[in-house]
């Protein structure tokens, strides 16, 4: 284990990517930083910290922004719940904690939004409390250094990681063996072919000299994907058209959109007797978009008018100011491509 933590450290002195968040022990921003980085690349995710912190400060500055507004910055980057804890959250700060974060791991626990990888690192991070975080690269390391058979999804593995990394991480700096088990995981050891010969690790690495490397981590469930039928309908006249706001406990929660009809099956609409005399003047290819657990199936249908019938969720905006509505990545993709007048 000792073996472990030097070589690790050194490794990540040599090889750690210059990130804005590893220059700040601010709670605020690391927490930020965290929950941006939750099912999101770095690459990805470091425009949208550096717009969130050029627009938020503080905590404060967070709470008093409106909910649209976080989603509007939010956009693009997917799993909108994520914008929307964030924002709960700051507003938690502010009126319950004085602005002012937990310190400690179980305090942060207590946040929505925070679980126990986010809680791990701002504790680590800002506090240095040594508390290990456990994150899919992390998991990947452990199991194959160690050669683990136990399944990384499994209640027993899910402790078992926990505790191995507890016991691994570094007491005197845990900020600095957090960082770098992580690094090490997204930089070295990938998921797909690493680079073993020149891997800092591999003369303690039990599973290559296993030959068992390919097949860790061990994972146990397989996810259903649930398939969904998206038409959505641009109605557009003289730089009008029609946006509806998503509700309740679905995807997309407080998203604008275009009027929607959901089918069952996987097939072109072709009665709008509802909304329009005449049919589509466009009908796009199937649009597929793939979230965690559900597949979507997209068609936009075109009208040059104006609809019949007008829905009461149904607001009317100007074409040129969509962008300023908070949209799903789907519908700002497809209008990347085209364009509506």
């Amino acid at each position: 284990m000792a073996d472990f933590n030097t070589l690790i450290k050194d490794w990540y002195r040599l090889n750690k990517r210059d990130l804005p968040w590893r220059q700040t022990k601010d709670p605020f921003k690391i927490w930020l930083s965290e929950i941006i980085l939750q099912q999101t690349k770095v690459e990805q995710g470091l425009s949208y910290y550096l717009k969130f912190t050029d627009h938020f400060q503080t905590a404060e500055d967070l709470a008093k922004t409106s909910e649209q507004e976080v989603l509007n910055l939010w956009q693009g980057l997917g799993y909108y719940s994520r914008a929307r804890n964030l924002h709960f959250t700051a507003k938690t700060i502010v009126n319950e904690h004085k602005g002012t974060f937990p310190n400690t791991y179980t305090g942060l626990l207590k946040l929505k939004g925070v679980g126990s990888y986010t809680a791990a690192a701002i504790a680590s991070f800002c506090f240095d409390e040594s508390v290990a975080v456990v994150d899919g690269n992390v998991y990947r390391v452990l199991s194959r250094v160690f050669d683990v058979k136990i399944a990384m999804d499994s209640s027993e593995g899910k402790k078992y990681f926990f505790d191995l990394a507890q016991n691994l991480i570094d007491k005197v700096e845990p900020a600095l063996f957090n960082q770098s088990i992580m690094e090490f995981g997204a930089l070295q050891c990938v998921p797909k072919n690493p680079n073993c010969e020149i891997c800092p690790l591999e003369s303690i690495c039990l599973s290559k000299s296993n030959g068992t490397w390919m097949n860790r981590p061990v994972k146990s469930k397989k996810t259903s994907v649930k398939n969904r039928f998206f038409h959505f309908l641009i109605f557009q006249k003289d730089q009008t058209t029609y946006l509806q706001k998503r509700s309740g406990k679905d995807i997309w929660q407080n998203l604008y959109q275009f009027p929607l009809i959901e089918t069952q099956e996987d097939s072109e609409l072709n009665n709008f007797e509802n909304y329009s005399p005449f049919p589509p003047s466009k009908i796009s290819a199937e649009i597929v978009h793939v979230l965690s657990h559900q597949k979507i199936h997209a068609r936009f249908y075109h009208f040059n008018q104006l609809p019949l019938l007008i829905n009461s969720d149904w607001m009317a905006v100007k074409i040129a100011e969509i962008q300023d509505f908070p949209i799903p990545r789907l519908i700002d993709r497809y209008l990347e491509t085209e364009t509506i007048e």
